[in-house]
């Protein structure tokens, strides 16, 4: 088969990380780039730490920095949950791999004008502040667009920064809005798929065992990545959401969900990055989004065990 073509948009943070390998580790995929936005931390941070994970997976895909503010608003980071590289958990050396010269926006804008309409996937692990600048300045990429798979929301499980908000979209809801009405299929992986994906002691140990230097970083980070939700939900672990994109892409089948109508809340402070999630079709607002509210676990982390497995730097 022809790999995917698919560009990761990403502000890493370790399940951003982990996401990234899973995508390099995975022939079914062809990584174009990986554009990266402020969001977890800076962008110099996010952008390091993206160029770190392409090192350390053993592969060669360019690396842009993009973004470094929302489009209307102050910039918040996650440092609380991420630590205050984004990725810590594990020390990486300086990467070799040097940034890419080119701003992101300008990376998408070119690689969508020049590969054939319809066969470039997005992949949405941060704050959509790229996709968006990306379609406002250059409109007519958007229908060259294959699909769109994010990470963000949520509406049975709430939020995780505000009551009512899931960071990604919070941070800057305004894009997610101009994402979310941009007309190509979506679909959204949001909270209530990715509560039930937890990295529990028997999961975060299998990628120790496997010896590898890759195993050893991914259950570093997966170490201190999940002790902030463990002590904020007294779960057994933490949420392992960004690399539900990759896998969703790869296994399909191991999610469920439907299509249905998402709006983003934009004017209210109380519900700032609200995604409100019609699921019931209680409204007339036309469907413009798959919104994802299961995952197969047990698949999902034995995919990623796979595919990890076979990065063996």
């Amino acid at each position: 088969m022809t790999p995917r073509k698919i560009i990761i948009d990403s502000d890493p943070g370790q399940d951003d990380a982990v996401a990234i390998l899973l995508a390099l580790a995975s022939p079914e995929l062809e990584v174009l780039g990986i554009t990266a936005v402020a969001g977890n931390v800076p962008l110099p941070l996010t952008q390091l730490n993206a160029r770190k994970t392409v090192e350390l997976a053993g592969r060669k895909v360019p690396v842009m920095a993009g973004c470094d503010r929302p489009l209307s608003r102050v910039l918040e980071t996650a440092e609380h949950v991420h630590g205050k590289t984004g990725l810590n958990g594990a020390d990486l050396p300086e990467p070799a791999l040097p940034l890419d010269p080119r701003h992101a926006v300008d990376f998408l804008i070119d690689t969508l004008r020049a590969e054939a309409p319809g066969t470039v996937t997005l992949c949405v692990l941060g704050p959509q502040t790229n996709i968006a600048t990306a379609f406002q300045l250059a409109p007519d990429i958007v229908s060259r667009v294959q699909e769109i798979v994010l990470m963000g929301g949520g509406f049975f499980e709430g939020g995780n920064i505000t009551p009512a908000a899931e960071f990604n979209i919070y941070v800057d809801p305004e894009a997610a809005d101009i994402v979310l009405r941009c007309g190509r299929p979506i679909t959204i992986i949001p909270l209530d798929c990715t509560h039930s994906a937890l990295t529990t002691r028997a999961r975060v140990e299998r990628f120790r065992a496997m010896g590898t230097r890759v195993g050893e970083v991914t259950a570093g980070w997966l170490d201190f990545f999940e002790r902030f939700d463990v002590q904020k939900y007294g779960s057994e672990g933490g949420p392992l959401h960004d690399p539900c994109v990759i896998a969703f892409l790869l296994r399909p089948e191991l999610f469920g969900g439907r299509l249905i109508n998402v709006e983003i809340e934009t004017e209210s402070e109380l519900t700032r990055g609200m995604t409100v999630a019609d699921w019931w079709r209680v409204t007339n607002r036309p469907p413009n989004a798959t919104w994802i509210r299961e995952v197969n676990a047990e698949g999902y982390f034995a995919l990623l065990a796979e595919r990890l497995g076979t990065l063996q730097s």
